[in-house]
């Protein structure tokens, strides 16, 4: 059954009777039409289920993923890309990976899941990762594409209307992105694009698959969940844009009296860069060292800061050589959780340093760069966290209210 739309929604033929005369591992011409649309500036959300029929290669980086990931660096449009159906294909020589331009660093590549529930996998169809470094987690999120038994009905040719049965990644990245028009829909303008992206990949879970299969995950079905806190849950949004080479301190709200029992604290950072195509190691102008301090008063001699406490595990994906490097920084989605005590927690804060490069050396004149950041605290001894917290930044923190009535879940 399908579900009430959020929105209307323009389809912009970008494939003509042409286009038979392109080379298929190029197809430059389809990709000036996708550039103008995106040129436009029309669209705040835009879906892209189609590209060249080529893997992703380490050492070079194609015309379809320098284009659009340069149009997509001032972070003010969410894209959503089908990373291909050849998940099957011969892996030993790399054929499975995810297909161009899947490997933007700016836009989100989408997998296909087999289903709904929450005993769905990736779809053999589905291609797998990883993507080049930076820009290693690929997919980046996962949403139900089909499989034999459960399936997208679409109109097919035919005299008479008719529904056939389809499915595919092409289908699974336009059903991603109708949870970001969801929550455009509910919030409002409020909350930027790529506050939206972050909520998104906060809000997925990868369950027991291998990260290279489904990246951070599957986003929830439940558009409310991703959205709402329940009951000892609280959630902050941090967005705006930042300096090169400044530093912002991200505070984490706490209620009066601190907090009790074990908590989890899960965050997300998300972040738009301009790009160097010429160069594939080093792909993204811009790139964050965040580090977590949570006690204010554990300070060691001689130091200005208090001490820090690994958050991010921006290395999980990279090879040997990129660890001893420290290249995970350069990479435009961060995200992670840990499970603490309450008591160890005192002012904490999360100080984010953005450093600028060009050609792989120092920038000269950088940009400043938009950001989002979610955090969420999990406290199930504080019931009525979210209103705490509230109650004690009433001059800091602006609540986000629903545009819409949304439906009560009893």
């Amino acid at each position: 059954m399908a579900a009430r739309p959020f929105s209307y929604v323009d389809h912009l033929r970008v494939l003509d009777n042409d286009v038979g005369t392109e080379h298929p591992l190029e197809l430059y011409r389809t990709l000036g039409f996708v550039e103008e649309v995106l040129l436009s500036r029309q669209y705040e959300f835009v879906n892209l289920s189609l590209g060249p029929e080529l893997s992703v290669v380490d050492k070079e980086v194609h015309a379809w993923t320098a284009v659009i990931d340069d149009l997509l660096s001032d972070g003010n449009t969410f894209m959503t890309v089908a990373i291909g159906n050849n998940g099957e294909r011969d892996s030993i020589v790399g054929n499975n990976r995810v297909q161009v331009p899947s490997d933007c660093v700016n836009a989100v590549a989408v997998g296909a899941a087999n289903d709904t529930e929450a005993t769905w996998a990736r779809t053999p169809y589905s291609a797998i990762g990883p993507g080049r470094s930076p820009g290693v987690v690929k997919p980046d999120l996962m949403a139900f594409g089909g499989d034999a038994s459960k399936y997208f009905h679409v109109l097919s040719p035919n005299k008479k209307p008719a529904l056939a049965p389809q499915l595919g990644t092409s289908f699974a990245s336009p059903y991603l992105l109708r949870n970001a028009v969801g929550i455009r829909a509910i919030l409002g303008a409020e909350l930027t694009p790529l506050a939206i992206k972050a909520l998104l990949v906060h809000a997925a879970d990868p369950s027991i698959h291998n990260k290279l299969e489904v990246g951070w995950g599957k986003v929830p079905e439940d558009l409310m969940s991703i959205i709402t806190c329940p009951s000892g849950i609280a959630r902050v949004v941090y967005q705006g844009e930042l300096k090169p080479g400044k530093y912002l301190r991200a505070s984490l709200p706490l209620p009066p009296g601190n907090l009790t029992g074990n908590i989890k604290l899960k965050a997300t950072f998300c972040y738009a860069s301009p790009t160097d195509p010429q160069d594939s190691s080093a792909y993204t102008r811009a790139g964050l060292e965040a580090v977590f301090r949570p006690n204010d008063e554990k300070i060691k001699d001689g130091k200005a800061n208090a001490d820090t406490k690994g958050f991010f595990d921006m290395k999980k994906y990279a090879t040997e050589d990129e660890r001893r490097s420290d290249m995970g920084k350069w990479e435009t989605v961060l995200h992670g959780e840990k499970n603490m005590r309450g008591t160890t927690l005192n002012n904490p804060v999360f100080d984010i340093h953005y450093n600028a490069r060009e050609g792989g050396g120092k920038a000269a004149g950088p940009e400043k760069i938009r950001y989002a950041l979610i955090i969420t605290i999990e406290a199930p001894k504080h019931a009525d966290l979210y209103n705490e917290i509230l109650r004690a930044y009433t001059k800091i923190l602006v609540p986000i209210q629903p545009q819409i009535s949304l439906p009560i879940h009893v």
